[in-house]
């Protein structure tokens, strides 16, 4: 029971994390957070599939970058989560790079005061 709870917390201080992305950095909308949840799971789901592939594929040059690249990789997972989810939109690279660098700091920034 714990860790469902534990998960379901998660979810929502991760969904949280992104709408508030969507209201501060342009490019990035988030219809509501209906559609910041949805989002999550897909985001989830994108980053559990091809992004460890991705993330494999493209050790090396993460590595050579002293891990920089992996903002890259992200910021494209996050475009392409926004390609299956309706109410979620990122417009132009450069704001999915910014907005996966917000949202990976605001996330942890979250979590760590909730947990």
């Amino acid at each position: 029971m714990h860790a469902l709870i534990h998960i379901i917390v998660s979810w929502l201080v991760s969904a949280l994390a992104l709408w508030i992305v969507a209201q501060i950095i342009p490019g990035i909308e988030v219809r509501d957070f209906g559609a910041a949840l949805i989002a999550t799971i897909v985001i989830a789901i994108v980053n559990g599939t091809v992004g460890w592939v991705v993330k494999l594929l493209v050790f090396p040059l993460t590595f050579l970058t002293l891990g920089l690249f992996l903002l890259i990789v992200n910021a494209s997972l996050l475009k392409l989560a926004s390609l299956f989810t309706p109410g979620f939109r990122v417009r132009g690279f450069f704001s999915a790079v910014v907005g996966a660098l917000v949202l990976t700091i605001l996330s942890s920034i979250l979590r760590h005061l909730v947990f």
